[in-house]
Formats: C-alpha cells, sequence, structure tokens
C-alpha cells in the first residue's frame, strides 16, 4: 500500500519534534489483459471494472492483428524474407508487451477456442518469471491442453465476469452470489472444520 504522509510538529520543548502519520492513499491496480483479440472479452472486464467502481488501469498489448504484424516494416521499412518481417514486428511488439507487464500487479490471460495464441502462452510464461500474480481465462475444454499454465496461475476463470469478480475480491474483498447458486455449501458445513482443534 503507497502513503502520503503528513508531518505534525509538536511543541512543549524548546526544540519541537515531528512526528509522520499516513493517510492513505488510493491504489491503483495495474492489470494487463493478454491474449486472443477475436472477441469481446476485454470490452466486457472494462465494462465490469467501470460498473463496480474498482481503482483499475486496463492494459494490453496493440489488439489491430494487422499493425502488429506489420508495425516493424512500416517504421523500419520492409524486408524480403518472412522471418525477418516477423522478428522485426516481433520485437517493437515486446518493447509494449515486457514493459506493461513487468508494471503489472495483475496478469490475465485469455485463450479462446479458434485460435492458438502462442504468444499468450509466451506472455503467462513471463509473467510467472516476474512473479507477477497470474490469471488465466478459458472456456473449460481447453483446460487439458492449458494444465501447465493453469497450475501456474492463482486462478483459472471460464468467463470475463469471474475476472472482474477476482478483481473486485482482491481489491475490496467484495464477493458475489455463489457461481453454484442456492445450491453452495459453506466449507465448514460441507467437509467439517479445517482444524478441528482451533
Amino acid at each position: 500500500m503507497s502513503f502520503l504522509f503528513k508531518t505534525t510538529t509538536f511543541k512543549g520543548t524548546s526544540t519541537g519534534f515531528r512526528m509522520l502519520s499516513s493517510i492513505s492513499a488510493p491504489r491503483i491496480w495495474n492489470v494487463y489483459l493478454s491474449g486472443e483479440i477475436h472477441s469481446d472479452w476485454r470490452s466486457v472486464i472494462s465494462e465490469g471494472v467501470c460498473g463496480r467502481g474498482l481503482p483499475v488501469k486496463l492494459t494490453s498489448p496493440n489488439t489491430s492483428h494487422e499493425d502488429s504484424d506489420d508495425c516493424g516494416a512500416i517504421i523500419l521499412g520492409m524486408e524480403d524474407k518472412r522471418p525477418n518481417w516477423d522478428r522485426i514486428g516481433a520485437n517493437m511488439n515486446a518493447i509494449r508487451t515486457r514493459t506493461l507487464i513487468s508494471e503489472a500487479d495483475v496478469v490475465v490471460v485469455k485463450f479462446g477456442e479458434n485460435y492458438r495464441q502462442w504468444n499468450a502462452a509466451f506472455d503467462a510464461g513471463f509473467a510467472c518469471a516476474l512473479r507477477k500474480p497470474l490469471v488465466v481465462l478459458h472456456p473449460p475444454a481447453l483446460s487439458h491442453m492449458l494444465k501447465e499454465v493453469n497450475s501456474a496461475a492463482l486462478a483459472v476463470a471460464q468467463d470475463p465476469e469471474q475476472v472482474v469478480s477476482i478483481l473486485d475480491y482482491t481489491i475490496n474483498g467484495t464477493l458475489p452470489r455463489p457461481r453454484d447458486g442456492d445450491s453452495f455449501i459453506p466449507i465448514v458445513d460441507r467437509l467439517g472444520k479445517g482444524n478441528p482443534n482451533p
């Protein structure tokens, strides 16, 4: 948590003394949204964050597929061979990606069913290497293929609304209605006390 400090001077002695008292400043959480660019999942998270008034700044890679492919060639000049074209574009995109992941408090990585997002898997690994809290978002059908990525994540969500609820709980401690609805049973009632001798 970051603090602003207010200085208070006490009199009554020949020198006086100063005491720092903390006043909590609101923290803005940097959340990086990595992954597939063919659906509106980022907009859903953005609307959810705004709707709940969460102190979150969302960032992402360049989500224009064409721009991310051609940025290097547009700025630095065309290359004759595809690997060189791809390399200069990838390197230029990495400036943004590495910077924003490094500055993130939480990294969310979305995998979709229609495309193989190798770059998203790389972003997940990079975030873990930096010890960033990782939330993975994908449909249940991809669970087996992503089991290693899922095991490195602190949470695995199935839809963007769950990501918003994870952020809300992380920041405010606010829980939504149980996903299982009225069939939800608290752990103490379902499995007993974790420590029978608290």
